[in-house]
């Protein structure tokens, strides 16, 4: 057998795309060199890696076994590439972190410094829901999750980062006639919540089942900056995060409703999966965070302190 790490790499991303255009697109290359090298990969081997049905590729189990195999493969080669510049001195990799869609006002400021430091850091950040996070921890698709509410699995270690407040919050106009708001009367105001799966829908909905509040009136919306604006036009009131309201609070847009309950507190986590072998890349970000973090939430955070 004579196949090539750039064979291997084309066939990856068929099996990822299942579908040969698709996959030459993706690869900047055209549709004839991908087939080609397809066929130079599929010689070598008796047992076929694909099969055509109607119009639709499919791969066949031994395709995916080999696809398995040669993700093992760059993976090892990533390992060589990133032992070589350790041995120079140099923190090299992918760094992969999935963060809750909030988590994107608190994340890069712990990311910006280890990044400027470390230009051959190729950085990859997804942000999605909690439940998505907590799903590719579990799965091993990233190095690390970043959540405000730790998951109820032995499955995780954590890295406590920074405090997260929960206030709940309207507009200007509305405000004006719920400055002597009581926690009963929840059950007759909009309240807007946000995704099934989102920590702060989970913080919530706890909250009103803790204080026995039924909310009759729920307007649903799929990420924090619609919630945002959806409370900015009047459309009801929401408990929101403060990291994620600091400039519209600082304007005038939002006000806190001050409830003697609230607010209510989590803190910003990095997690990561207890039998995850951490790369070299990850494990240096770790130090890094161990090391700097008070430094960089009074550099970055202090504002909290007002509200």
């Amino acid at each position: 057998m004579n196949y090539t790490l750039h064979q291997l790499s084309i066939f990856l991303k068929i099996v990822e795309t299942k579908n040969i255009t698709k996959a030459a697109e993706e690869l900047n290359l055209t549709q004839p060199a991908v087939s080609i090298q397809l066929k130079n990969f599929q010689d070598q081997f008796e047992i076929p890696l694909t099969e055509i049905i109607g119009k639709q590729l499919f791969i066949t189990d031994f395709g995916n076994d080999i696809a398995s195999i040669a993700k093992e493969i760059f993976e090892k080669t990533e390992d060589i590439k990133n032992k070589t510049n350790s041995y120079k001195g140099l923190i090299t990799g992918k760094l992969k972190i999935a963060s809750v869609s909030t988590g994107k006002y608190v994340i890069p400021y712990f990311l910006s410094k280890f990044i400027t430091e470390n230009p051959g850091i190729e950085l990859i950040l997804d942000v999605t829901n909690k439940s998505k996070v907590i799903d590719s921890v579990e799965k091993n698709e990233v190095d690390f999750g970043f959540v405000s509410i730790i998951p109820d699995k032995p499955m995780v270690f954590n890295e406590e980062l920074l405090l997260n407040k929960i206030f709940l919050v309207c507009n200007d106009d509305m405000y004006k006639n719920l400055r002597n708001l009581k926690l009963k009367d929840l059950e007759n105001l909009p309240v807007i919540f946000r995704e099934e799966g989102s920590g702060t829908r989970f913080k919530m909905e706890r909250f009103f089942d803790v204080n026995k509040i039924k909310i009759n009136k729920r307007l649903e919306l799929t990420s924090n900056e619609a919630v945002k604006q959806a409370v900015i036009a009047g459309l009801g009131i929401s408990l929101m995060p403060l990291i994620g309201i600091k400039n519209e609070m600082l304007n005038g847009d939002l006000k806190i409703i001050n409830l003697k309950e609230l607010p209510l507190n989590t803190n910003w986590n990095l997690i990561w999966n207890s039998q995850k072998s951490l790369a070299p890349v990850a494990k240096a970000f770790l130090e890094h965070l161990k090391e700097n973090k008070s430094l960089i939430i009074k550099s970055n955070f202090q504002w909290f302190n007002d509200f």
